[in-house]
């Protein structure tokens, strides 16, 4: 293995700073470093250093093997009670330039426009509306079943839950436990930003607190329902703030194994209150996830969401810890396009998947929400006559 080879050539070498060398030690014989080596590790290693290591537990964890699934997006407004300095989807209440508010009717209806297609999850996410109960989403949600039995229902990140418990004056475990029996299945991981209390009360101070996410989805997994975890970073944090975020989900993850995996979401500046922070570069995308990948040793996967992201990028990162790209989207998503990401019209059919993963040397896997194979992209071919693909012949037969 390459990474083996620059890791050792580097111990070797003496390349490596004294407070390196034990810290890299660790990571190759899969011990736990703490948060103060992290940080070491994040301010002093190099790019090349940093993503052999990540690449080396990526590969043990999932081998080759790159997952994503075929799935769409429900976002029922973007109107909300918050103002979070860094977000570009959300519109007063009041405002009506650039802002929806989709009935029960034209929701249900976009799931009605996947009759026949294999999509096997629905992500429902989108602003903190005071019309949009938590009685509203049940109702919604059981009849989303009603219409997709099968279908796995991924909805409402931990701020929109704590509004809604907070509005039915509901504990999180009984709003929880309304939700799930009308049909719900697992959290998405967005709303966590970034959990240092300074940072969040510059950039989000009126929405749920760190502690209330975390108490959200240990909820959760406590239910049985699992959920992702996200951290947004390039904006104004700094490394050991990201560090901070990081180390409280994986204490979370020890307590409760209940996180799918982990998905660094990179700030976009346009079109917010954040505008004047310049974007972080690609290579500083590439440190942070290889972080993620060598800090978080409890989450299984780790997820770059390419419309976020890029595909370019996304491609990058697939040596660089992540092994899962998210999925189809057929852009029912307006999040990062408002936030000026590089894809305005986020789709990608499963052969744009496929190619995509294999154009770098991967193995491409459609997965469930769950992480259960659906099917094994890597020993099948495209066939543009019939649309649909083939298994490659085997060799000598």
């Amino acid at each position: 293995m390459k990474e083996s080879i620059l890791i050792q050539e580097l111990f070797s070498s003496g390349k490596l700073q004294d407070d390196l060398t034990e810290i890299v030690n660790k990571i190759t014989h899969t011990v736990r470093i703490t948060p103060d080596e992290a940080l070491i590790l994040y301010e002093k290693a190099d790019l090349g250093l940093l993503g052999a290591l990540a690449n080396q537990i990526r590969e043990a964890k999932n081998g080759h093997f790159t997952y994503f699934n075929r799935n769409f997006h429900i976002e029922p407004t973007n109107k909300c009670v918050f103002t979070c300095k860094f977000c570009s989807y959300s519109r007063l209440i009041q405002q009506s330039e650039d802002a929806w508010e989709l009935s029960e009717k034209e929701m249900l209806d976009i799931v009605r426009k996947y009759d026949g297609i294999p999509v096997t999850e629905v992500h429902i996410v989108g602003g903190v509306h005071p019309k949009m109960s938590i009685h509203f989403f049940a109702n919604l949600i059981r009849q989303i079943k009603e219409l997709r039995p099968e279908i796995h229902i991924k909805a409402f990140t931990a701020v929109e839950l704590e509004y809604m418990f907070r509005k039915a004056k509901l504990s999180y475990e009984d709003g929880l436990k309304l939700l799930k029996d009308h049909g719900m299945d697992s959290l998405p991981g967005g709303g966590a930003e970034i959990f240092d209390e300074e940072v969040r009360n510059l950039i989000c101070k009126d929405k749920a607190t760190a502690k209330e996410w975390l108490d959200i989805h240990e909820a959760a997994h406590g239910l049985g329902m699992h959920s992702n975890a996200t951290m947004l970073y390039g904006h104004i944090e700094s490394y050991a703030h990201r560090i901070d975020h990081m180390n409280r989900l994986r204490e979370l993850q020890d307590r409760t194994h209940g996180f799918n995996t982990f998905i660094p979401l990179k700030f976009r500046n346009a079109g917010n209150e954040m505008s004047h922070i310049r974007e972080v570069s690609v290579t500083e995308d590439l440190r942070c996830y290889a972080m993620s990948r060598i800090f978080l040793d409890n989450f299984t996967h780790l997820k770059a969401y390419w419309p976020m992201i890029g595909k370019s990028t996304t491609q990058l990162l697939l040596n660089f810890g992540v092994d899962d790209i998210d999925g189809t989207i057929d852009d029912s998503t307006k999040i990062y396009a408002m936030a000026g990401a590089e894809d305005q019209h986020p789709a990608m059919t499963t052969k744009d998947l496929v190619e995509l993963i294999k154009g770098v040397g991967r193995l491409p896997v459609e997965r469930d929400t769950l992480y259960n194979i659906v099917r094994d992209y890597s020993q099948v071919e495209f066939d543009e006559k019939k649309s649909d693909f083939h298994a490659l012949p085997i060799l000598g037969q």
